[in-house]
Parts: C-alpha cells; sequence; structure tokens
C-alpha cells in the first residue's frame, strides 16, 4: 500500500503547496535539457532521438534508484513517492491559473487576461478578444489536466516513481522542443512522439473522468460523452481532442478555431456544437474547478490501481 498512499499525500501536497516557488524540479530538468540541446542540436530526427534519450536517462536512472533503494521499506517508500508525486503534478498551479484569468475577464481587464495567458500556453496573446482568451483558457486548461495531473498519476500507478519521472520528463521535453517551429521541425519529432505514446491512454482516461465528474463543475455527464466521441478527431492532437471536447461538452461552449503561435496559424476543428457559446468567464471557472474534479477522481483511480498492480508483484 506504500505506493498508493504516497499517491494520495503527494497530491495532498500539490494541493495544499502548489509548485515550489524556487527550485522547482521540472525547471531544473529543463536547464538540463536546454544544455544537452546545445551540445546536440542539429536539423535531424536522429540527433533529435538522441537527444530525448540523453536528457530523459538521468531522470530515468534517478527514479529506478529510488524506487529499488525504497521498496522494502514502507515508510520510505510512501515519502518517495509522495516527494516525487508532488513534484511532478501541477494540479493547484493549473487550477489557480484558471481560476486568475477567470477573475481578469470578469473585470474586463484584457490587458491582465492577454499578459496571463503564457502562463497556461504558448499562443500569441497579443490582440486576442475577451472570447479568445476564455477559448484558449478553457482548451489549455483541458489539455494540461491530462498532460500535468492525469498522465502523472496513471503512470505513477503502473511503474511508480520511474513512469511518472520518466513522463514528466518527457512531457517537458515536447512543450520545449515538440512545436511545430523551423528549428524542431525534425530535431523535435521523437520527443513530440513520444509524448504523445506516454499520454494516449491517459487523455482518454481524462476524457472519460472528464465526463463523469461533469455535475461538480455543472455540467451534464451525457453531453459531455457524446461532444467527446463526436468531437475529438477533429483536434490535430491524438490526445487533446479527447480532453478539450470534453471539457466542451460539459460546460457546453464551443472551442476550437484558430490559433497563433508566432508567425504560424493553425486551424483547429469546432468542439462543442456550432451554436455554443465561447467560454465566458464563468465558464472559465467552471473549467477550473473542472480540473480539480477530475483530479480527485483520477487520484482515486490510480490509488486503487497501485494496490492492485503492487499486491499482483508481490
Amino acid at each position: 500500500m506504500s505506493r498508493a498512499l504516497g499517491l494520495v499525500l503527494g497530491v495532498a501536497a500539490d494541493a495544499v503547496l502548489g509548485d515550489p516557488r524556487r527550485g522547482h524540479p521540472v525547471a531544473a530538468f529543463g536547464s538540463w535539457a536546454a544544455m544537452v540541446e546545445r551540445e546536440l542540436y542539429a536539423d535531424s530526427r536522429s540527433r533529435g532521438a538522441a537527444f530525448t534519450a540523453v536528457a530523459v536517462a538521468p531522470v530515468l536512472a534517478c527514479g529506478v534508484a529510488a524506487e529499488r533503494l525504497t521498496r522494502r521499506h514502507p515508510v520510505a517508500h510512501t515519502l518517495a513517492t509522495a516527494v516525487v508525486t508532488w513534484a511532478c503534478l501541477g494540479a493547484r498551479s493549473l487550477a489557480r491559473e484558471g481560476h486568475a484569468m477567470a477573475d481578469r475577464l470578469a473585470t474586463g481587464d484584457l490587458a491582465a487576461a492577454r499578459s496571463q495567458l503564457p502562463n497556461l500556453c504558448g499562443r500569441s496573446p497579443d490582440g486576442l478578444s475577451t472570447d479568445d482568451l476564455g477559448r484558449a483558457t478553457v482548451e489549455s486548461l483541458a489539455e494540461n489536466t491530462n498532460d500535468a495531473v492525469v498522465a502523472t498519476l496513471c503512470w505513477a500507478a503502473v511503474a511508480g516513481m520511474p513512469g511518472m519521472a520518466a513522463h514528466r520528463a518527457v512531457n517537458t521535453l515536447d512543450a520545449m522542443v515538440g512545436h511545430r517551429h523551423d528549428r524542431y521541425a525534425h530535431f523535435g519529432t521523437a520527443s513530440a512522439h513520444l509524448d504523445d505514446l506516454l499520454g494516449w491512454a491517459s487523455a482518454r482516461l481524462t476524457g472519460a473522468l472528464a465526463c463523469a465528474v461533469a455535475p461538480l463543475a455543472g455540467g451534464i455527464p451525457r453531453r459531455a460523452a457524446t461532444t467527446m466521441l463526436r468531437d475529438a478527431a477533429d483536434h490535430p492532437s491524438p490526445n487533446g481532442g479527447w480532453c478539450e471536447a470534453a471539457w466542451a461538452g460539459a460546460l457546453g461552449v464551443r472551442l476550437g478555431g484558430a490559433n497563433t503561435y508566432g508567425d504560424r496559424v493553425e486551424v483547429r476543428g469546432t468542439l462543442g456544437n456550432p451554436d455554443w457559446p465561447h467560454p465566458s468567464a464563468g465558464d472559465v471557472r467552471q473549467a477550473a474547478r473542472l480540473v480539480t474534479a477530475v483530479t480527485a477522481a483520477a487520484t482515486a483511480l490510480a490509488a486503487t490501481t497501485a494496490a492492485l498492480v503492487t499486491r499482483r508483484t508481490r
């Protein structure tokens, strides 16, 4: 039960403490990955694959070492799992950013809302309207609930500290080099595809959990499920559409459309009914509440799975 208890304690620590203001392990990994990139970069998929392997290897090794050194000591294993879970999760920060954006949109402070958006996603905030900012926020909250919460908990449940640490590292690499920028068109391919693979099952679980707990955010489960199953494939990401379509259906809002990333414009299909409104400040707040509700449901499921997995492997 030490893995299951550690997961629950780690989620609780994230809920109470949030991310550390200084010395966050994910930020430290980002610095390490940037150094590796400087040494290995070339406009080549093979060099990008080598970069991914070299960057992730020490994180995976540390996770394996932590698991092996503590697995015969229940208290130490529980505490180590809790610390790694807390370091890898971003549920409280994600929900907090959503509530902060809702506050800015509610007061009509577009300048503050635009400056807030880069905390959630890489879209260019300049010139975005209230509708655009609300849509971008809900979409980012939905997709990041998988990336920063559910996927981490899933890998923790089935593969312990090595699993969740490696996933968080790969997801960070995807954020750094996985986007379709000229510099990373080839170099970032391995990181992007590996992140898609590691988040494939959890993205669908995230969508399903959002449908199940939709009433906690004022939503309707059946509407959420219908929208998710109908519209998920209209998203360019193999994973993001399941999360975003579920949030759209749960809240009864319209997502999708044109997004600007620097000098690149990406057009996405419509998620939700065409006659549904774009997210308002109130909808953004409900979307943030849905993040918290999905986190709680995913925690219960992950802890149960962890207990069953570790029991069977004894």
